[in-house]
């Protein structure tokens, strides 16, 4: 049977291109006429064939010199919050508009050192501020399941494309869920590490205490693949990266899920979850009992308490790490200003978008004097207490099972008017982020209008190996995660 080169996984590209039956080349141009033949999802907000195909024959001539990567010649894609030498970094904001950084974020270049090559910059929400890919200054991304929908956030483009199989894996970042929330919305793969473990230096920062990059594909072992190149210490370049060996997450992706006890919080399956996904999920559960683990009944008591944890801490954290958007150094500048206060006035209220604004406000708002011990003290102390919930939790199971969102995508536009209720989408995704850990969204089944629905799988602190074993067996035995959206 012929190869087919856009069907194909990351590890058989990177076999074919080992193996020189395929080379680099070949693959990057095979994508990028995709790319093109796609532009109407918007997916991509950067791309330069020069660039990427100088990357390709780099990666052809290490392996014909016989000392390529594993992931040699493999083409990949950016979100747009990565900064990149080669492609201009934009953070899906007028402010950066144009921006060309002089280095490559850690997770690029720790992905370029293992021969991947880069196909360009992915869209998604203006500093990765969103559930909807709807707050991007370049335009809302399609969801290739239905062009009338949201993708989910902030990495939509990420999550469009290697649904619409423009890209075998790319790049996104997770706050609150914006790996595993598009992942789940589009159909694909994708993992959160545990906090700490990829290095955030050169991803744009919105709140520095719970931004971490992760990778999507189209399957866990996919994913563990990509992850094993982007994990591992980078201590002198930053501060909150954790001095952890990088190690390989595909080494138990085979191990047997017998006496796997997997934790099925009731907070996740109450009132507020919608029917059909609900019922997804019930049968990937029994799926897995098939497979040999054991479902057992869990409480995360403090889920509720996450969103607003979450939505004072993040937009406390951004409004610091925004500052330094004024038009002094770099980005935006307003045109015309009268002296210095009207120019930072200016080029902010020009260069943010409304969302990025409304985080603003509301950070510097509970960080002002007489606010900062009632919001963002209390949210801190709240924060602990949802991590010791999940300590307990995981003294009865090995992993935590549930929702990673309570409906299918909706419609765009469907929750525009009405920030909070996209604030309150997050109610599944934000517990795990703010205890700092390891998270994945894997396609479990249909809802509404033929939507994808994911199943999100929670571990304990570095359980990451055991995260993508558990997903890797359920792909095994289910084909969810290969069924693909009609057109593409």
């Amino acid at each position: 049977m012929a190869f087919d080169l856009t069907q194909a996984t990351v590890a058989a590209i990177a076999a074919r291109i080992q193996a020189r039956e395929l080379s680099a080349a070949e693959a990057a141009q095979h994508f990028l006429a995709r790319i093109e033949q796609h532009r109407g999802l918007n997916a991509f907000v950067a791309t330069d064939a020069e660039a990427t195909l100088a990357q390709a024959r780099a990666a052809d001539a290490a392996i014909a010199a016989g000392n390529a990567g594993p992931l040699a010649g493999v083409p990949i894609a950016h979100k747009d919050i990565f900064v990149t030498r080669d492609f201009p970094t934009t953070a899906g904001s007028k402010m950066l508009e144009g921006y060309r950084s002089p280095f490559d974020a850690t997770t690029v270049a720790r992905l370029a050192a293992a021969g991947a090559v880069t196909l360009g910059k992915l869209n998604c929400d203006e500093f990765a501020m969103g559930s909807s890919n709807e707050n991007s200054a370049y335009g809302v991304v399609q969801n290739p399941w239905d062009a009338s929908r949201i993708p989910g956030g902030s990495s939509g483009g990420s999550a469009a494309a290697v649904a619409a199989r423009l890209a075998p894996a790319v790049t996104g970042t997770d706050t609150g869920g914006s790996i595993r929330q598009p992942a789940a919305f589009c159909g694909v793969t994708g993992i959160k590490p545990t906090y700490g473990r990829a290095s955030r230096y050169g991803m744009v920062a919105f709140a520095s205490s719970l931004d971490q990059a992760g990778p999507m594909a189209r399957s866990a072992e996919d994913c563990a693949l990509l992850l094993s190149a982007i994990c591992g210490p980078d201590l002198d370049r930053d501060s909150t990266s954790l001095d952890r060996p990088a190690e390989d997450f595909g080494r138990s992706l085979n191990d047997s899920l017998d006496g796997l006890r997997i934790g099925v919080p009731k907070e996740f399956f109450g009132d507020g979850l919608a029917a059909d996904v609900r019922a997804a999920l019930d049968a990937a559960l029994k799926e897995y009992e098939k497979l040999g683990a054991r479902l057992v009944e869990i409480s995360l008591p403090r889920t509720e308490l996450a969103i607003p944890v979450y939505y004072i801490i993040a937009p406390a954290e951004a409004s610091s790490n925004l500052s330094r958007f004024d038009g002094v150094k770099f980005g935006h500048r307003a045109a015309q200003y009268g002296d210095l206060l009207d120019m930072y006035k200016k080029t902010r209220a020009e260069g943010f978008g409304d969302e990025v604004k409304r985080r603003i406000m509301v950070g510097t708002y509970v960080l002002s004097h007489g606010y900062y011990d009632a919001y963002y003290l209390k949210a801190q102390q709240i924060r602990r207490m949802i991590a010791d919930d999940f300590q307990q939790a995981f003294k009865t199971c090995d992993v935590i099972a549930g929702p990673v969102a309570p409906t299918v995508a909706w419609k765009l536009g469907d929750k525009s008017d009405d920030p909070v209720a996209n604030y309150l989408a997050d109610i599944y995704t934000l517990p795990g982020s703010l205890a700092g850990l390891p998270g994945m969204s894997l396609p479990a089944g249909f809802g509404e209008g033929g939507m994808p629905v994911g199943l999100q799988l929670l571990g304990n602190y570095f359980g990451e190996a055991k995260l993508l074993n558990a997903a890797h067996r359920f792909q095994q035995a289910t084909d969810f995660h290969l069924r693909q959206p009609e057109g593409f």
